[in-house]
């Protein structure tokens, strides 16, 4: 049985490990290439775009792929979509890898808003010193905010030509680790972060902090997802894909 696994995500990683250890199936796993060197998981590996749906499906009967999981980025929906209807097109099973949010607890101060744009049309009346961890797709979205200095954390820096808001871009890959993020914040005199909720461990800790500095958060919630099967960690999956593989045996 042949499986494409959308990835980019710790989650997508380590799938694509344990299913190496599984007699009867072969993994394919596919990264967008957004960064410049991304973390590449064992095995088939397959990088860049697909060209839309019609690219997507075309690729899934070139490959004879019988599987299909989606364990992108929780705002990575565009792929997600693509993803649901090149399946359903293809005639093949689908299964989103969801990692659960991130939820507020006793002590967070969150602004929770819909999108990035929401997000920088508050920032003006509630800071002055931002941390902002959106990644360098979405500086442009800020860049018009000329009176407030920005912290930009991304793993790669930004084109020469994009559009930046004023402040120091920091270059770095998670996981992250609580006494740094503390220190950060803290060295830089951060008022106000501003995450997407993505969930995970590997960058929550700068979410720790923030609630024990009594920092305000502007949290921007996930996009929707298409209607499907979801698994929210990779044992599930992993047992998603047995129960797959024993029902094609015993057809």
């Amino acid at each position: 049985m042949r499986v494409l696994i959308l990835g980019g995500t710790t989650e997508a990683a380590e799938l694509g490990v344990r299913v190496t250890t599984i007699d009867g199936i072969e993994a394919i796993a596919s990264l967008a290439g957004r960064t410049r060197e991304p973390s590449l998981p064992s095995g088939n590996v397959r990088i860049g775009g697909f060209g839309g749906v019609d690219g997507l499906v075309e690729y899934l009967h070139q490959m004879k792929v019988d599987v299909l999981i989606d364990a992108t980025h929780p705002f990575a929906n565009q792929i997600s979509y693509n993803a649901a209807a090149a399946a359903n097109e293809v005639g093949i099973p689908r299964l989103m890898l969801i990692r659960p949010a991130w939820e507020k607890t006793t002590g967070d101060r969150w602004i929770e808003v819909d999108s990035n744009a929401a997000a920088a049309d508050i920032l003006p009346n509630q800071a002055k010193r931002v941390f902002l961890t959106v990644g360098r797709q979405e500086l442009s979205t800020f860049a018009h905010l000329q009176d407030i200095w920005f912290l930009m954390r991304m793993i790669d820096p930004p084109g020469k030509d994009a559009l930046v808001p004023p402040g120091i871009i920091l270059c770095d890959r998670g996981p992250f680790i609580l006494e740094n993020e503390r220190k950060i914040l803290v060295q830089h005199n951060i008022d106000t972060i501003v995450s997407k909720n993505s969930g995970g461990d590997a960058t929550y800790a700068k979410i720790i902090a923030a609630r024990e500095l009594g920092i305000q958060v502007v949290m921007v919630k996930r996009p929707s997802v298409p209607v499907g099967e979801q698994v929210a960690d990779v044992d599930g999956a992993v047992a998603w894909l047995l129960g797959k593989l024993e029902s094609q045996s015993i057809g």
